[in-house]
């Protein structure tokens, strides 16, 4: 499965298809997967229940699509980022820590979602999920133990799936500024890994 749910900074327009997944992401995150029927998710963007089924065979695929989907759009960007930072493992893990951010704060309704609705995937999606979920915490792992190579690698990978669970804990924070929200989130991440050096 290779399609994107919604890119974060994009400037052209979403497609019908990432318009559903939108919707059903935030529908599913408000009530729950079984909360939601396909009518109220056509409502959301102006087609009918049935005419989503010209997009999506049912809220299965469409709950496959978004996990999946975000699970590689993460491991895509982290690949990216180290291809473009070379020989700085420093700014590196900033770039990382930064795309993270940006994902928590962009798309709180798809880490609500992870919580609640993954093992309602098909076991081969949720292997899927799983596997690119493990592929991305092995590339930051890589990249902190190249900064911090006194730290134990049990060390390294705790404090990774740590600071994973602080940026992913944007839809329970109380709401402020995107600005000042990325700031601190980033000041924390960066002293969590800091903690390594100890």
């Amino acid at each position: 499965m290779t399609t994107t749910p919604f890119a974060s900074g994009r400037t052209d327009a979403p497609t019908r298809r990432e318009q559903i997944l939108k919707q059903a992401a935030r529908l599913f995150a408000e009530r729950g997967f079984h909360g939601v029927g396909v009518d109220e998710i056509g409502a959301a963007v102006g087609i009918s229940g049935p005419g989503l089924y010209r997009h999506f065979p049912g809220k299965d695929a469409m709950l496959a699509e978004l996990l999946v989907g975000i699970s590689e759009r993460l491991l895509d960007g982290g690949r990216l980022r180290v291809g473009e930072t070379t020989g700085d493992p420093e700014a590196l893990l900033g770039a990382l820590i930064d795309g993270h951010i940006d994902f928590a704060l962009d798309d709180r309704p798809l880490i609500t979602l992870h919580d609640r609705e993954l093992d309602r995937l098909k076991d081969e999606d949720r292997k899927r999920v799983r596997q690119l979920q493990r592929q991305y915490v092995e590339l930051w792992v890589t990249v902190v133990r190249e900064l911090y190579p006194d730290a134990a690698e049990s060390e390294v990978r705790t404090a990774v799936h740590a600071v994973f669970g602080l940026l992913n804990s944007t839809p329970h924070l109380a709401a402020v500024g995107r600005r000042s929200m990325e700031d601190l989130l980033r000041r924390l991440a960066h002293g969590a890994f800091g903690a390594l050096a100890g």
